[in-house]
């Protein structure tokens, strides 16, 4: 009764940590079997029944009957007379089987086969932890905020699973209290020491296609592909799409009457901008279609070189760069090509000077952030308000001022 009494204190694990019986008892067995190395520097004359039905086991050593005074091995041999007192007519040469109860093990020894027990089936959690979460990757998901730290914040599931989600993976306007559910997708799965760490992120790419599938029923069922998604989380992001069926519009179908399917995804994201598009094969009418909200003129590719020159009336071009550069960085990544943006029949009038000329006193890369944003004449630059192109582009106030002063100059010169 001491055997089972212990294995069923020991089956507690069972209940608190999902493990099923017939595994439980496997690691049980190979528990008791290191404990029996320890203690009689052998396991192999020794038979452990385990029914994993009942949760009961038996531990039986069998040992050889020798004459009184010649056991060589303890383990391996019994004395006639040790043998009789088991059985009274046992002889010489005879097999002995005797039970050994856990007792029988001492107190320190069992204290110890406890705690590998406990090892063993968190080893045992951690490897199914990580097959199940591997499994998983680029799926979204879908837990409870536990602790939020400065550079983290810590999730837990509906198994009690610790799910983590890092600064860099959260969207900037993200806000989070414990209690919070969080939905993002398993990004990655990593082995700190054996504890697996399970990485959930919001701004990947992924996500937002995954909440495409979520959230429009086309995209599951497979009638509409998500062609390619590209972001800046919280921000905007496009997405290219297509459908196999004609009769199929994919961008209607994603954003739904008055964008009604696709507001909650975009809430999801924080507000973030999506513009989805009709993919195409015919790159220019794609590089085209990348700059909405633009109207483009005319578009002239550098196959080679993976470049396009977009042609924009000067209305227009604002609209192509977007806020902070971000349409046309966008357009740029789902189509593949860098994009120029020039402004169509956009001759510099006598008085003004092209920015490249000033590149001996404005560096190089100042002059590229005003470019972004369509403006590459000093007089583009002079009629407009300072505050404003502190706003669209990633210059400093400090440097915009500079700027001003150095082609002001130029002028009264």
């Amino acid at each position: 009764m001491e055997n089972i009494a212990l294995i069923e204190s020991f089956s507690e694990f069972k209940d608190d940590k999902l493990i099923d019986r017939v595994t439980l008892m496997a690691i049980l067995e190979d528990v008791f079997r290191n404990a029996l190395k320890k203690k009689y520097g052998s396991d192999d004359n020794f038979d452990i029944i385990i029914n994993p039905d009942k949760g009961d086991m038996e531990i039986w050593r069998n040992r050889v009957v020798v004459a009184d005074g010649e056991v060589e091995d303890e383990n391996q041999q019994i004395a006639l007379s040790e043998a009789r007192k088991i059985e009274p007519d046992f002889e010489v040469g005879e097999d002995v089987s005797e039970e050994v109860k856990l007792i029988d093990l001492g107190r320190r020894a069992i204290l110890a086969l406890r705690q590998n027990l406990i090892s063993k089936i968190h080893e045992h959690d951690n490897t199914n932890l990580y097959k199940q979460f591997k499994d998983l990757i680029g799926e979204i998901y879908t837990a409870e905020v536990h602790h939020v730290r400065p550079r983290v914040v810590i999730l837990v599931d509906d198994e009690g699973n610790e799910i983590v989600l890092p600064k860099e993976k959260q969207i900037p306007s993200d806000f989070f209290r414990k209690g919070d559910n969080v939905r993002g997708i398993i990004e990655s799965v990593e082995l700190k020491g054996n504890k697996p760490q399970i990485i959930m992120s919001r701004t990947a790419d992924k996500f937002l296609e995954k909440l495409f599938e979520q959230e429009i029923p086309e995209v599951f069922d497979g009638l509409i592909m998500i062609k390619k998604v590209v972001r800046i989380p919280g921000e905007k992001a496009k997405v290219a799409v297509d459908s196999y069926d004609d009769r199929i519009d994919p961008v209607g179908a994603c954003v739904g009457m008055k964008g009604s399917r696709i507001h909650g995804i975009v809430r999801e994201l924080g507000n973030e901008n999506i513009d989805v598009i009709n993919y195409t094969n015919n790159i220019q009418l794609y590089i085209t279609r990348a700059l909405s909200p633009a109207k483009v003129s005319s578009v002239k590719i550098d196959e080679e070189k993976k470049r396009a020159e977009v042609f924009l009336k000067l209305e227009e071009v604002s609209k192509a760069i977007g806020r902070g550069g971000h349409n046309i960085k966008l357009a740029g990544l789902l189509t593949g090509y860098e994009l120029d943006v020039i402004r169509e029949g956009s001759a510099i009038e006598e008085d003004d000077v092209e920015l490249t000329e000033f590149s001996d006193e404005i560096d190089g890369w100042v002059i590229d952030e005003f470019a972004k944003i369509g403006l590459d004449t000093a007089r583009s630059i002079l009629n407009q308000d300072v505050a404003d192109l502190v706003r669209r582009t990633d210059l400093e106030e400090e440097t915009i001022l500079e700027v001003i002063k150095i082609l002001k100059e130029e002028f009264e010169d």
